[in-house]
């Protein structure tokens, strides 16, 4: 097959737009053969008809122009990062996955993923993470990963894989090979992973032979410095020919499309060097570029690439084989009917999600035997929790409203909800101490407080008062061994309502919570 230079060079892009509305520059890159698009909460979603429109004009743009399916994609992991809003069913996502620990449950979350993706007109899933939470100051993976345990994650990520791909939209592996070891966010920094290659084949890559193995369609590379496999503690995975060509392809056998991380993230030379990476990424075997929503970077990148082939700086030959697999999963995600947009929210997808909620559940702690719950009619309990917010930029839980003490209120009437900041200061602190003092019980939930010492503060505070108290960990369940004094602990991995919901069910005693904990915490093994 001969291929021009839109296929060698345009159809690697994967851009973005910031809008409702697609700009026209962007119809004329999609008639000029661009691989596709990745749709963001924040740009492109206002409601479930909305998106399955933009998406159907979208395709529609590309067919008239005699162009495959684009790659329409989007990061629905469920739990703390959700493209898709209101109207979509909230998963607790990969990490109360692991703490039900059922492949089944797995696969038919993975299905329900994508059978609502499939719907609104997204082909691509930039999942499952299949990095491990082997680190609790890790700022970026937390709730993400499955849990610390290779062969769980493995086991847990080929099932997710096999219902999503079975609703016709095409997974993504990420963060290859593994961030999870990071005390870095790569949006910020470059995170370097010093393992040695007996630990990285133990403990990173399991998870991500067993997605290959169960046929994932795409890979995404992590913007970390793995040395023990780049040779450079300077180098970012995603630019290491040693990564990407010698393990990737060779070793692991990958024959699917390798992506790269979003080239936005400052592990990545910006400005004026940014041309270089995304050349060294390309030549060391990336097959598609995912940029963000600027403009002026889409031209810039674009016609610098456009320059380095014309100057010899791609060997035709070489990119003649990334050209075949991208065309092969454009192919690919032309192949199963649309389904409605009925799908989206369904109650069958409802029930799902309460189920994963409930079977997620962790009971930690019960020493001082104070579950079940059992208040009069006047007792008085007290809701705490920090208002949500992003932990890094991949991360949705911003969106979210503070509704514990809404949960709770469903099974007691007396409930007085206190929202914290998510770093409170020792006047604040003091002042929510003086009010809690009078009450019967208070159920404080911590989203941060194994990285925050200002919320292990207010933790170990209100834990001080000697007022009965119920300790939740409402996103990682490191955050228990910030408060250790705490006596009464849970953790339901997830801030979304029907995680909450399960939460006050099995603190009254209307069931039993079975979920175990995913991850080490306190006091870690090595792993």
């Amino acid at each position: 097959m001969t291929y021009t230079p839109d296929d060698l060079i345009t159809a690697r892009l994967m851009l973005a737009f910031d809008d409702l509305e697609p700009p026209d520059t962007l119809f004329e890159r999609i008639r000029g053969g661009i691989a596709g698009l990745t749709l963001f909460r924040a740009y492109n979603y206002d409601n479930p008809a909305q998106l399955r429109q933009l998406t159907a004009r979208l395709q529609h743009v590309a067919r008239a122009a005699g162009r495959p399916p684009l790659l329409i994609a989007a990061d629905q992991e469920g739990g703390q990062l959700t493209a898709l809003g209101e109207g979509a069913t909230p998963f607790a996502g990969n990490m109360a996955l692991g703490a039900a620990g059922d492949p089944a449950l797995a696969r038919r979350v993975g299905q329900a993923i994508g059978r609502e993706l499939a719907a609104l007109g997204v082909n691509v899933n930039y999942g499952p993470v299949l990095d491990l939470a082997t680190e609790p100051r890790n700022p970026a993976v937390g709730t993400r990963a499955f849990g610390d345990d290779p062969t769980l994650a493995a086991t847990l990520g080929a099932a997710w894989i096999d219902g999503l791909q079975s609703a016709g939209v095409a997974a993504t592996l990420k963060h290859f090979p593994g961030l999870g070891g990071a005390t870095l966010d790569s949006h910020h920094a470059l995170p370097l992973l010093d393992y040695d290659r007996e630990r990285l084949a133990r403990v990173e890559l399991p998870p991500f032979r067993a997605g290959i193995a169960a046929g994932a369609r795409l890979l995404m590379t992590g913007h970390a410095a793995v040395p023990a496999l780049s040779g450079a503690a300077d180098c970012p995975a995603t630019v290491a020919g040693r990564v990407l060509h010698d393990l990737v392809r060779d070793e692991l056998g990958f024959r699917g499309v390798t992506i790269s991380d979003a080239l936005d993230m400052a592990a990545i030379t910006q400005g004026a060097g940014q041309i270089v990476e995304v050349i060294a990424a390309l030549r060391a075997g990336v097959d598609l570029l995912l940029l963000t929503a600027d403009e002026a970077t889409h031209e810039r990148l674009h016609a610098g690439l456009r320059l380095a082939h014309s100057r010899g700086l791609f060997d035709t030959t070489d990119l003649s084989a990334p050209a075949q697999r991208i065309r092969a999963v454009r192919a690919w995600v032309d192949g199963p009917p649309q389904p409605g947009l009925d799908v989206v929210g369904c109650a069958d997808h409802r029930a799902l999600e309460a189920e994963l909620a409930c079977r997620a559940l962790t009971l930690v702690r019960n020493d001082a035997g104070l579950l079940p719950l059992r208040p009069g009619p006047e007792t008085r309990i007290a809701a705490v929790m920090p208002q949500p917010r992003n932990l890094t930029p991949a991360d949705t839980s911003a969106y979210l409203t503070p509704q514990l003490a809404a949960a709770l209120r469903r099974r007691h009437p007396r409930v007085d909800e206190f929202i914290t900041a998510h770093a409170p200061d020792d006047d604040e602190i003091a002042a929510l101490r003086g009010r809690l003092a009078d009450y019967d019980l208070v159920v404080l939930g911590t989203t941060a407080a194994a990285a925050q010492p200002q919320q292990a503060a207010l933790a170990h505070a209100v834990l001080a008062l000697g007022v009965p108290t119920v300790a939740v960990a409402l996103r990682a369940p490191f955050d228990l061994a910030a408060y250790p004094e705490a006596t009464t602990q849970l953790a339901t991995y997830s801030l979304h309502r029907p995680s909450l919901d399960a939460l006050v069910d099995a603190l009254f005693g209307h069931f039993t919570p079975t979920g175990r904990l995913p991850v080490a915490v306190g006091d870690r093994a090595i792993v």
